[in-house]
């Protein structure tokens, strides 16, 4: 173990990200080494990742041909700007992730993150609606529950309020529709539920408040997974995609989370059926290894700006780091292991198994739903009277004590393992789950 990767003496400076900055510094959680589906703590445990990161690391941890293109291009080209100038690996890069993508989706525009991927597919739709002589479409619609990154875009067209409130008014022109979450009809359904297609009707009651000559455009996570896992109702996307295509209004598919293998499929629109206007993705597109993100659009959306003086800059947005050369390589030595494993398929062939290991935990201690798709899950526990997320939070300090790893939203445990995940792996981070719900209160 090198010199640095023991737990430090001072964690005071580092002020952590969606952490209970208190807790973790007076009994921290130090990891210093990931292999496969396995971290490493400091004080040598193995921890298995149920989670894949923060929903990331579809490919799981420290994968040969991820780790070598990365060294590889760091001594090649270590940086190269994308304003004005190029370099081969964005393009090779974009015309393989276009691929992927159902038509008429075949042009990305590369960001750092999911929340700079939304913030900048808001943006083209704005600027798009303008470009076609639709300038009074101004307006953005968000759900209830959403979670679209930490931007001012992301946030505002987001609805979970711990994320909103406490930064004043946000963008002007916002609206969401409800959330599909119906633990009422659809308590421990497998796979999408029956009962709910209908709440993509909120979308007409916006349209109607507003006209629709002023909607530029709606985004929806296809599965809500950052909220705890909500899976659409049967029929609600193709909803959505009807009601929009009728009225001229852009749908945004936000896939941070469900892109890259998670359903079994490449994207959940191909799980779905269903093709929005602009998809955002990230995480997955590196195996969480190099930050990097990315927006496919469609070439009607692309070749709308493709006019006037061809030395004019057509998109007045970009960022620094956009394609950066290191994520480029990681990303096509991700695209390598996910295609020479099967991974963006094989969440299909686990889903049956993982679906009957999840619901299994149905009979434990306070549970009172349980959702899955693909290889995501959910158990969702009743809460503490009167000290909410308590019990889950618990469950997560637990699980880590006992070599697991479980996310936790509010009352709600979530799951997503690396794809590379095996049956037995699956039965001892559920059983360990199960140990670990009937051991607090």
């Amino acid at each position: 173990m090198s010199e640095r990767n023991v737990a430090p003496n001072n964690l005071e400076a580092f002020w952590m990200p969606f952490t209970a900055n208190r807790q973790f510094k007076s009994n921290p959680r130090m990891l210093v080494g990931a292999q496969d589906m396995h971290y490493t703590t400091s004080d040598g445990r193995k921890v298995l990742d149920g989670t894949a990161g923060l929903w990331c690391c579809n490919a799981g941890h420290g994968r040969p041909k991820i780790v070598e293109a990365i060294q590889k291009q760091a001594a090649e080209l270590d940086y190269a700007p994308a304003f004005q100038m190029g370099h081969p690996k964005a393009f090779e890069l974009a015309a393989r992730l276009a691929a992927k993508l159902p038509k008429p989706l075949d042009h990305v525009f590369f960001t750092n993150s999911g929340s700079e991927s939304v913030d900048t597919a808001l943006k083209i739709a704005l600027a798009y609606q303008r470009q076609i002589g639709q300038g009074t479409r101004t307006r953005l619609i968000g759900r209830e529950r959403g979670y679209h990154g930490v931007g001012f875009g992301g946030i505002s067209v987001g609805g979970i309020v711990a994320n909103r409130r406490t930064f004043g008014t946000m963008l002007t022109g916002v609206d969401h529709i409800r959330h599909t979450h119906d633990i009422a009809r659809n308590a421990f359904t497998r796979g999408e539920p029956e009962h709910g297609a209908e709440f993509a009707d909120d979308l007409i009651s916006v349209i109607n408040l507003h006209d629709p000559s002023t909607i530029a455009a709606v985004i929806v996570e296809p599965v809500a997974g950052s909220t705890g896992v909500l899976i659409p109702p049967k029929g609600y996307l193709r909803k959505l995609r009807e009601i929009c295509d009728k009225h001229g209004i852009l749908l945004i598919f936000d896939e941070v989370i469900t892109g890259f293998g998670r359903l079994g499929t490449p994207f959940a629109t191909d799980y779905f059926d269903v093709v929005p206007d602009l998809i955002t993705t990230a995480k997955g597109i590196t195996s969480g290894v190099v930050p990097m993100g990315a927006v496919f659009c469609s070439s009607d959306i692309y070749n709308a700006f493709m006019t006037g003086p061809e030395n004019m800059i057509e998109l007045f947005h970009g960022y620094t780091y956009s394609a950066h050369p290191l994520a480029c390589a990681a990303a096509l030595g991700t695209l390598d292991t996910y295609e020479e494993e099967g991974l963006l398929t094989r969440a299909a062939d686990l889903a049956s198994y993982w679906e009957d290991a999840v619901h299994s935990l149905k009979d434990c201690p306070h549970v009172i739903d349980i959702r899955n798709l693909g290889l995501i899950g959910a158990v969702e526990l009743e809460p503490i009277a009167g000290q909410p997320t308590k019990r889950a939070f618990s469950a997560f300090l637990e699980a880590y004590e006992r070599g697991i790893m479980i996310r936790t939203t509010g009352d709600i445990i979530a799951m997503s393992p690396p794809l590379i995940i095996s049956e037995a792996q699956i039965d001892e981070l559920i059983g360990t789950l199960r140990d670990v719900l009937k051991a607090i209160d």
